[in-house]
């Protein structure tokens, strides 16, 4: 059942938002876009809903065709899996308006919406790798190994896993990475026991890169003493001090930018829009619950790696521009 998809004239400028795998609730991808879709319709006066599925991936084609014909002018979608079902329904609505996020899709009413998600990566990478062996931080051991676990194996989520992995080893060429992939980006069970079982092999960071899977793997870094990175949102309170950062992507400041440029008749088609350090569109979080745990010596460290993101000097492997790297061969 396709829930969210009423009848209207595409003249009044009504939006929809389709909402990825994990659904709303997720405090995470889902929620953070749905926060900046709101804000974009109070702001402007629009009038817009939220468009859900119980099987989004298989109902890609039906879910974009109903809600072009119910008149929405804009159509945005999160799901990382529509996008070549949108290729396709693009053509048979030239005066609908849709906007992809995470992917390329090439058509004059579609907006591309990219991430520089491995800069974010990079920093968080770094910043587990300098305090996975400061056993003066309570929950840390000794030894240089932490861990990733991704929602898929995609080239979408190996972004942020590659970033992730490329500025751990900035800081040690020999850290152990574990990196493994939960097939699940709503289930929480799952992400609990996979990372529970990287914390038994002497990970006592791990970050999750795999939506409402990844609220499990926060749940098992506060059972067992230990960390998980956050990601999307900032989800350092989810579970206060077990949560070292979060990595967020902005995707609030991307639907509520695209939203409101085309409430005011502005749109990006055929363009591919772009979200990274510099925009503010990754970074991360302010770590308000953990920052007085860590070295003033490491948060510099991050920092400076910002910076010189920021200016170049660090370039960042981008896995769908670039390909795969050795180091995550």
């Amino acid at each position: 059942m396709i829930l969210g998809i009423g009848s209207a004239s595409a003249d009044d400028k009504l939006a929809a938002l389709v909402i990825a795998q994990g659904g709303l609730g997720d405090q995470s991808y889902n929620d953070l876009a749905y926060a900046g879709f709101q804000r974009a319709l109070k702001e402007t006066g629009m009038k817009g809903r939220p468009v859900e599925s119980k099987d989004v991936v298989a109902q890609a084609t039906d879910i974009l065709r109903r809600a072009s014909d119910a008149g929405f002018g804009l159509i945005v979608d999160l799901e990382y899996a529509h996008g070549q079902a949108m290729l396709d329904v693009a053509k048979d609505y030239p005066n609908t308006r849709y906007v992809i996020l995470n992917q390329v899709r090439q058509a004059p009413n579609i907006a591309s919406v990219l991430f520089q998600e491995q800069e974010g990566s990079y920093l968080a990478g770094m910043l587990a790798a300098l305090v996975t062996t400061d056993t003066s931080i309570k929950g840390i051991n000794a030894q240089p190994i932490i861990g990733v676990i991704g929602g898929t194996k995609s080239t979408g989520i190996d972004k942020f896993i590659v970033g992730y992995i490329q500025g751990a080893k900035a800081v040690d060429p020999k850290i152990e990475v574990k990196v493994a992939y939960a097939n699940t980006f709503g289930d929480p069970a799952v992400g609990l026991q996979m990372a529970k079982a990287m914390f038994e092999q002497g990970a006592d960071i791990v970050y999750q890169v795999a939506g409402g899977t990844g609220m499990g793997v926060i749940q098992a870094a506060k059972g067992a003493g230990r960390y998980a990175i956050g990601v999307d949102s900032d989800q350092d309170g989810v579970a206060p001090g077990a949560v070292l950062a979060s990595m967020i992507k902005r995707t609030d400041v991307a639907v509520e930018t695209l939203v409101k440029n085309y409430a005011v008749g502005k749109f990006d088609g055929g363009k591919v829009v772009t979200f990274g350090l510099k925009e503010n569109g990754v970074g991360l979080s302010d770590m308000k619950h953990t920052k007085s745990l860590i070295p003033a010596a490491i948060l510099q460290r991050v920092d400076a790696a910002r910076h010189d993101i920021l200016s170049g000097k660090i370039k960042v492997w981008n896995v769908v521009e670039q390909g795969y790297p050795d180091f995550f061969k």
